[in-house]
């Protein structure tokens, strides 16, 4: 921003009148816009002057910032976000290294019936935690997502009851099923932009990659039986679809800085998810 001020004197036509002047465009290509204000400044009693005062702005300063996946709906941006946190090999997007047992290539795990059961028994847990919220709906925002057809604590049900039915003990929830849905109602009752980046990544995880993992587990363990977790009530695209849709309407009320912070959440929930996922191969 460049200003220079100078005595004019009271002779010049263009000051006869104090209204604002128009100047045709400097050269300079570095300035966007030129805005020209007159100023009154206190003079001696004999002579009487005005300053003119002229500030540019850049074309760069004025461009908004764009975000990824932005001009497709906030959706896609938590997916572009989400996306970066895989491993190399779980998506063609991610930029994490391999470090867990679980973010290894599903082929190379050695899961346990046990271990398994102990993820669905927390899975469970989580899926309670989250549709009971969303039935309480603390704020307005969360009755948006009631009923959209991606419940899975009542399937969940159906399957531990089936493998009691096989003989096995249904265990206690363990430590990070538990931990994690105490910190989501913790979340969901003071800051609803961070709980609903929670909502979209373990509904929308367990539809892609969580889907992946429970029909090679399946074929591992269980006689390639298909759990009722893994199966929707009608066409689970057009399910979630219709979430997208209620995300993005619902984003579409947050300001920027409420976005970030709700984008800013995401690491969180793929560390608590990934503690759960790990119960499998326990």
């Amino acid at each position: 921003m460049a200003a220079y001020t100078a005595p004019i004197s009271p002779s010049l036509s263009i000051f006869k009148n104090p209204q604002l002047t128009t100047f045709s465009r400097p050269p300079n290509p570095l300035f966007s816009r030129l805005r020209i204000q007159t100023l009154r400044m206190p003079m001696n009693k004999t002579s009487s002057s005005s300053v003119v005062v002229i500030a540019a702005t850049t074309a760069a300063e004025k461009q908004k910032k764009r975000y990824p996946g932005e001009s497709k709906g906030f959706v896609e941006e938590m997916r572009f976000v989400a996306m970066k946190l895989h491993t190399k090999e779980q998506a063609k997007e991610g930029e994490k290294e391999t470090k867990s047992p679980e973010e290894r290539p599903v082929a190379k795990w050695e899961p346990t019936v046990d271990g398994y059961l102990r993820f669905l028994v927390d899975s469970k847990l989580l899926y309670d935690t989250l549709e009971g919220i969303i039935n309480d709906a603390t704020f307005p925002t969360y009755a948006e997502f009631k009923n959209t057809g991606l419940e899975r604590a009542e399937r969940l049900a159906t399957d531990l009851k089936w493998f009691k039915e096989q003989g096995y003990e249904i265990p206690e929830p363990t430590a990070p099923g538990k931990t994690y849905s105490q910190y989501l109602k913790e979340l969901a009752d003071k800051d609803p932009q961070a709980f609903i980046c929670h909502f979209y990544n373990i509904y929308f995880a367990h539809s892609a990659g969580g889907r992946m993992i429970g029909r090679k587990v399946a074929e591992m363990i269980l006689d390639k039986k298909e759990l009722e977790f893994y199966k929707w009530d009608g066409e689970l695209s057009q399910l979630l679809q219709n979430v997208r849709e209620k995300l993005n309407r619902v984003a579409e009320e947050w300001t920027r800085e409420e976005k970030n912070h709700c984008l800013e959440e995401t690491e969180k929930s793929f560390k608590y998810s990934g503690e759960i996922l790990r119960l499998i191969l326990s």
